[in-house]
């Protein structure tokens, strides 16, 4: 979701039946993609209210969220779940090379003028590799929902650009990809689509990219 929402009011959309399912969906996508190993560091960048952190978190890694929005971190902060919050900006990320055994930006580079340094950062700091959620160009939601609501001012990518953005990294990463929320109403439908159609399908409105280091 959108820079423009308020802390409290983005941790509520989470909390209503569309953003829990939405929210579940993309999370199970990325773990199935980045198969993390137990209790390794990861770093959540552009983490906002830490709703995404604490997912990694219960999943069993051990988690350092990033924002460069104080009122975010205030709000994670007071959320709890046992993560460090550091103030920041995903271009110039304030941590030594191989800080972090893994680094994830959900749905933050959306809203990152540039997102090919900012992957280049996180592909720095990162030991083993770097999980991306970013929205999908060639999707249904796209088409629904494009510069509205908390969609204002996201920019909408596709795998290709993403492999544009990895041309200048080195090592050069191992690429796997997947997507899902096909129909984003969120209803039955969309929830019977969501189990039938495959995450290889290229026409998810989350489109999720793991870059390994081999």
């Amino acid at each position: 979701m959108g820079q423009g929402f308020e802390p409290g009011r983005y941790e509520a959309w989470y909390r209503t039946p569309r953003g829990r399912w939405i929210a579940e969906r993309e999370f199970g996508l990325m773990m199935r993609l980045l198969q993390p190993e137990l209790d390794r560091s990861l770093l959540d960048v552009g983490c906002g209210t830490g709703q995404f952190s604490r997912r990694f978190a219960a999943a069993g890694l051990r988690v350092t969220g990033l924002d460069p929005a104080p009122a975010m971190l205030h709000h994670a902060r007071l959320l709890g779940g046992g993560m460090d919050y550091v103030e920041g900006s995903a271009l110039a990320l304030p941590f030594n090379d191989a800080s972090f055994d893994y680094c994830a930006a959900v749905t933050s580079l959306c809203f990152v003028a540039d997102p090919g340094r900012a992957l280049a950062e996180m592909w720095r700091v990162a030991r083993r590799g770097v999980v991306l959620g970013l929205l999908n160009r060639h999707s249904v939601l796209y088409r629904r929902k494009q510069g509205q609501g908390g969609y204002a001012g996201a920019r909408w990518d596709s795998l290709a650009e993403v492999r544009r953005w990895c041309a200048a990294l080195s090592p050069a990463p191992r690429l796997r990809a997947g997507t899902a929320i096909f129909l984003p109403a969120g209803g039955a439908l969309a929830r019977l689509a969501e189990r039938l159609l495959p995450a290889r399908l290229p026409w998810g409105g989350f489109l999720a990219v793991v870059l390994e280091k081999v």
